[in-house]
């Protein structure tokens, strides 16, 4: 999921980082290096329009896993659900069968029951959240919900009275977001359990990935998914056990792959957009449409409707995508924009099927909000992402940003399926990752690192449950910018030709199979053939971010009047993090550059150079090839200013950074 701060004010942000660069040129002799901003592309061929999708004859290839399971799918759900928009309100039926793929009984199964939390401010999200998620604020008038009207077993055991909500994380009672079902009979290892539910959903005013805006409704976490249930050895983890979590405000999902088959019934006058692909033509009776879509190989479902979409699709392939029809659903303010939606569709699959394994489904959709609807746009579901609704007629870059973020997280996110609630770097890190090299290879947008690290105002350890952060901003720059700058230092140590190896051997290795940061860990190690714990450690497991300062330049006059040299003394201090190499820049009166690395393995180093002038500057990592640097500001020392105002301008400037840089954090 991409983040709405982001999205809405990066151009703010880059006035004021750049109006921040321009002052700090008084120190740095121009602190940060310049960043070409790339141009929207020309794309001069027509995106074919349909305007009846639901006429069509279902999609002619099925996917490729039909012939061989991807995955281990635990989870075969079918469903059928109504809406109706008067009331804003889903009614469904879902019969689960849900497979044990532990080696001990399980006696219950757990149910995550989303909607509910918009119920009350008390909720877990709510509370968490604060009512806001990115820039966007729920309805105060407006709430959500999830009711379970009746639970049964396949034995015809009625279930209800068994059910009980259970709060794992927080205790909070006024979260029901997790729901615990006792079941007759133990299910033994490779046995089946099937359960039928009838459910009820209120939708909110569109917030949090779902709810509607007028007559255009998101359908993103709506119905009762059961609970991933991981065996012995995933993730590490010594015995098989249910993942349990309630909804917080900074988590995302995790699920096991299964199987989807799904009918939705809607007004006439509408169409859908949903995971998977039709598996025939809608069918229209008494004012009413019915859809029928079929996934498999995918951990979750969603679908979204409207009356006023603008349909337009074509078919792409590439080497790595062997064929795959990309759907978008265009609200009518964007139609315009459609063809860069379908440029930036086609250059991220791709791009990310070429770096990283082949996208094996044979549909994309691509769903735009209409405006107000933002709350449900830039989200990823399997086989189908929300893209950014458009607030004028010519958008920047960010418009195609977004699609590129949201199709990458059909990799990291849909393939590799890493657990959002505890490891959320693995997703959001991989995917910012991946699409700055996206943008950076077709759009010429080239990341300003220096910048972005210095966002980092309270680093945290990537490997931690998403809660466990301190509010949105925290979460945000470790697991999005962080986590995506610690991959970026791993590139430049070990080079790009082996990155992109660790990359696609991470993805072939783990696809389909719920990874974990040893598991990513343990294939660096595997590929470069060294060990990498002092830096996980540091970055990944730890809070480090590097910093090093020049602490002190002292000049002392030797020899004789006429023939003077002069000693100066620089100490350097390392206040962070290691880095195998730092390089330094020394500066004479006379013009004279000398440039000097340290191996940064001691807490301090003190350099004495002999020069017929003194050092008047000292710079750390000139060209900014410290990734991991947060703090540039104490790189650099200047000898020539009075001390009392090198003091106060050095002090007041770093307060002034911080105090910014902490205020435009993602």
């Amino acid at each position: 999921m991409d983040m709405n701060a982001l999205f809405n004010s990066r151009k703010v942000q880059w006035f004021a980082v750049m109006l921040l660069a321009a002052g700090a040129v008084l120190i740095t002799n121009t602190l940060l290096p310049s960043t070409s901003r790339g141009t929207v592309p020309v794309v001069s061929k027509e995106v074919p329009i349909a305007k009846t999708p639901d006429m069509q004859p279902a999609d002619n290839g099925k996917p490729l896993e039909t012939s061989t399971p991807l995955s281990y799918r635990i989870a075969e759900y079918h469903m059928n659900v109504a809406y109706t928009p008067e009331t804003r309100q889903l009614q469904g039926q879902q019969t689960l069968t849900w497979e044990n793929p532990g080696n001990v009984p399980v006696q219950e199964l757990y149910f995550h029951l989303y909607p509910n939390a918009f119920a009350s401010k008390k909720t877990t999200f709510m509370r968490e959240s604060g009512g806001k998620l990115r820039d966007d604020e729920a309805k105060a008038d407006s709430g959500g919900s999830m009711e379970l009207l009746s639970v049964k077993s396949d034995t015809g055991d009625d279930l209800t009275k068994r059910m009980a909500f259970v709060q794992p994380d927080d205790g909070n009672k006024d979260d029901h977001t997790l729901l615990k079902i006792p079941l007759s009979k133990p299910v033994g290892p490779g046995e089946t359990v099937t359960v039928k539910t009838e459910f009820l959903v209120k939708l909110p005013a569109a917030f949090a990935r779902m709810g509607y805006v007028d007559d255009f409704v998101m359908a993103g976490q709506w119905f009762p998914k059961v609970a991933a249930y991981e065996r012995k050895g995933t993730r590490g983890r010594t015995e098989a056990g249910w993942n349990l979590h309630q909804y917080h405000g900074n988590s995302e999902f995790y699920a096991d792959f299964g199987m989807y088959d799904v009918k939705i019934q809607v007004p006439a006058n509408y169409i859908v957009a949903a995971t998977g692909h039709p598996v025939k033509p809608a069918v229209t009776e008494k004012g009413t449409k019915t859809y029928q879509f079929y996934a498999e190989d995918v951990h979750d479902f969603a679908w979204s409707a409207s009356p006023h979409f603008v349909y337009a699709e074509q078919s792409f392939s590439a080497p790595q995508v062997p064929g795959v029809k990309i759907k978008l659903y265009l609200d009518p303010n964007h139609q315009d924009l459609k063809d860069r939606y379908m440029y930036a569709a086609k250059k991220a699959l791709s791009r990310y099927s070429q770096w990283y394994g082949t996208y094996p489904y044979s549909t994309l959709s691509i769903v735009v909000p209409p405006p107000g609807g933002n709350g449900a746009g830039g989200m990823e579901y399997p086989t189908l992402v929300t893209a950014w609704g458009a607030s004028d007629k010519d958008p920047d870059l960010e418009l195609e940003r977004v699609v590129v973020h949201e199709i990458g997280h059909q990799f990291f996110y849909g393939l590799v399926a890493s657990n959002e609630f505890e490891e959320a770097w693995l997703d959001e890190g991989f995917t910012s990752y991946a699409e700055d090299k996206v943008m950076e290879a077709e759009y010429g947008e080239v990341p300003n690192l220096p910048v972005e690290s210095s966002y980092i105002t309270s680093p945290n350890g990537l490997q931690k449950e998403a809660w466990a952060y301190k509010g949105h901003d925290q979460y945000a720059e470790n697991v999005y910018t962080r986590g995506k700058l610690v991959l970026k230092a791993i590139e430049q140590q070990v080079g790009t030709k082996m990155m992109d190896r660790i990359m696609q051997t991470y993805f072939a290795r783990w696809q389909f199979k719920h990874p974990s940061t040893k598991d990513f860990q343990q294939v660096v190690e595997d590929v470069s053939k060294t060990k990498w714990d002092d830096f996980f450690n540091q970055y990944v497991y730890g809070e480090m971010m590097m910093d090093y300062s020049v602490e002190s330049v002292h000049v002392q006059p030797q020899g004789v009047k006429g023939a003077e040299t002069y000693e100066s003394t620089v100490r350097i201090v390392k206040l962070g993090g290691n880095s195998p190499e730092v390089p330094i820049q020394f500066h004479f009166a006379d013009g004279t550059t000398l440039d000097k690395t340290w191996d940064g393995k001691e807490g301090s180093i003190e350099f004495k150079l002999t020069h017929a002038s003194p050092v008047d500057w000292v710079r750390i990592d000139p060209k900014y090839t410290l990734i991991l640097e947060n703090k540039h500001i104490n790189n650099f020392y200047q000898t020539q200013l009075d001390t009392k105002w090198q003091i106060r301008w050095n002090l007041g400037i770093i307060q002034f950074l911080q105090a910014v840089f902490g205020s435009v954090a993602w």
